[in-house]
């Protein structure tokens, strides 16, 4: 099942709803960011991997978006699609 949401108050009411494996947040969305849209998609469905895709990346980013419960960090500068990639076989992987 796959979906998608406009912002992070609906992507969180998605995860209620679809109950994926993976989410990918960009974490500058309308409504509410990826970073707290992470925080309650951890508190609501904590076996779900999430992924945060921005063009903010940088050591606190990361620092944050650990504490959130997010297993990885993709910058979307240089070759995002292959990170993408990368990282979703890691995480769907257990890695």
């Amino acid at each position: 099942m796959c979906g998608e949401a406009d912002n992070g108050r609906i992507a969180v009411e998605k995860v209620k709803e679809l109950h994926p494996d993976v989410v990918i947040l960009d974490f500058a969305m309308p409504v509410m960011n990826g970073l707290e849209a992470a925080r309650q998609i951890a508190r609501i469905a904590p076996e779900v991997s999430v992924l945060l895709f921005t063009l903010h990346d940088s050591s606190d980013l990361r620092r944050e978006a650990q504490a959130a419960g997010i297993k990885e960090v993709i910058s979307k500068a240089g070759r995002p699609g292959d990170q993408l990639v990368t990282s979703l076989r890691t995480v769907c992987s257990g890695g």
